[in-house]
């Protein structure tokens, strides 16, 4: 399957990461992004990696104009929207941010992509949309509501293409939940890049680990758990960006379907246990504070992920040990990430 794929965000963890895998799939890709979370050196990146020039635009994705003007430029058969703000814990103190930027930004491309004639979707949505779970593992029927204004923008994203695909059946859309990605590129050349303070467990425990940071912070350790911390399907950024891959096939195949499907491994591990798989394979101590919980954070969650296996016949193959090794591999050869 061929055809020229629009990534926004396209610089991003996860993004790039796809952006990869679509070429090693036989897409063509666009890029845009604004780098209001990322690092232009990605690009220089994905180019040693896949051995050809990217095809990038740099704008932000609520200036409408910019992405009606994106479309005229490039013939774009499908697009997989990333671009957004991720914090659960900054979305509580910055709502209006979230709402403006993840809401706005939805709009302005499905917008450009309607005027073009483009109704191929992939968006990328979340795990946090489940709200506190009703039912372990997590299947796409459960109910859905959210305890953070990330996870709202989600949810409200997810309704918005849903309306729009009944207003207009021609769209063929996918909803993607990603449970918790983690990992880095095997090559070690990209990876995850936090600016600041991680909000992430895993770049926290590799800052900790190269001594960027002294100590990790673990937030919560009364939760309804084994230990007491945390519970999450944590899946490897490459399985992730394999499950992009074959949501766009499906979705480009001539019976293809509109469809909502989690993407995880059906696992879910604590931070500690995280924090000991860590420790085994990077061979470093990690030191941690037990602190108070975060605002919008749940005790477990983890996916039920037999709806993409059974539809697009994908499934995560890395363990929790490959994605210590890959993410202590980027960390090491990237101890200030792409400013390195």
């Amino acid at each position: 399957m061929s055809g020229t794929v629009l990534l926004t965000g396209a610089t991003g963890y996860i993004a790039s990461h796809t952006w990869l895998a679509l070429w090693a799939a036989g897409f063509d890709v666009v890029g845009v992004d604004d780098f209001s979370n990322s690092s232009p050196e990605v690009l220089h990146r994905l180019q040693r990696l896949g051995d050809r020039a990217c095809v990038f635009e740099r704008a932000d994705v609520c200036d409408g104009a910019a992405m009606r003007s994106l479309f005229t430029r490039h013939a774009i058969d499908a697009v997989v929207h990333f671009a957004a703000f991720k914090a659960v814990g900054e979305s509580c103190a910055k709502p209006l941010a979230y709402y403006r930027n993840n809401i706005g930004g939805l709009i302005s491309v499905a917008e450009a992509m309607g005027a073009s004639g483009c109704k191929t979707l992939v968006f990328s949505s979340s795990a946090t949309v489940y709200g506190v779970p009703e039912v372990l593992p997590i299947p796409e029927s459960a109910a859905l509501a959210t305890t953070s204004p990330y996870g709202a923008t989600k949810l409200i994203g997810e309704n918005l293409l849903t309306d729009l695909g009944h207003a207009d059946p021609s769209w063929r859309i996918a909803l993607l939940r990603y449970f918790n990605p983690v990992g880095a590129h095997d090559s070690g050349l990209i990876g995850e890049d936090p600016r600041g303070t991680p909000n992430n467990l895993m770049p926290y425990i590799t800052q900790v680990a190269v001594g960027k940071r002294e100590r990790l912070q673990v937030f919560g350790g009364d939760y309804d758990t084994p230990d007491g911390t945390g519970v999450r399907d944590y899946i490897h950024v490459s399985d992730l960006a394999g499950g992009h891959v074959a949501a766009l096939r499906h979705l480009m195949h001539p019976s293809g379907r509109s469809f909502t499907a989690n993407l995880g491994t059906g696992r879910g591990h604590s931070v500690l246990e995280l924090v000991r798989a860590f420790e085994q394979a990077s061979g470093c101590h990690i030191l941690y504070d037990i602190v108070a919980r975060r605002p919008g954070d749940v005790a477990s969650c983890y996916a039920d992920p037999s709806r993409a296996r059974q539809l697009l016949g994908w499934q995560a193959s890395r363990d929790i040990a490959a994605m210590c090794a890959d993410s202590w591999r980027w960390q090491q050869s990237n101890p200030n990430g792409y400013n390195d």
